[in-house]
C-alpha cells in the first residue's frame, strides 16, 4: 500500500540555532536586560550604559535584531531599541525570561 500522507514540514532548526546563539553571549543577555529595564532606549544611551565601544554594541544589537529578540525604530538620526517580549516569551521559559527582566 502506498503512503498517502504528505511529508512533515521541515523544522526551522537553523532559525532556532540562530536564536539560541544570540543568547549564548553574556554581554547580549546584559544588553537585553538593560533594554528591558529602560523600555525603548536610544543607542546613544546604550553606549553609555553598557560601557563598550559603539562598534561592539552595534554588533550585539545586529545579532539580537536578526534573532528577533529586539525591535528597532528610527526617529530622525537616532535608532531606538525595545525588547520583543512576544518572541522571548514564545521561545524561552519563564525562568530564562526573568533573567532578562522581570517586566519583560
Amino acid at each position: 500500500m502506498e503512503n498517502t500522507h504528505p511529508p512533515a514540514p521541515a523544522l526551522p532548526l537553523d532559525s532556532y540555532a540562530q536564536k539560541f546563539k544570540a543568547l549564548a553571549d553574556p554581554k547580549r543577555i546584559e544588553l537585553l536586560n538593560t533594554i528591558c529595564k529602560k523600555g525603548s532606549v536610544c543607542v546613544c544611551d546604550l553606549v553609555e550604559d553598557m560601557a563598550i565601544p559603539q562598534s561592539k554594541l552595534s554588533y550585539h544589537l545586529k545579532i539580537l535584531l536578526q534573532a528577533e529578540f529586539i525591535t528597532k525604530e528610527t526617529k530622525g538620526t537616532w535608532s531606538y531599541y525595545a525588547v520583543n517580549t512576544s518572541e522571548l516569551s514564545r521561545l524561552l521559559s519563564t525562568e530564562l525570561c526573568c533573567l532578562i527582566g522581570p517586566s519583560c
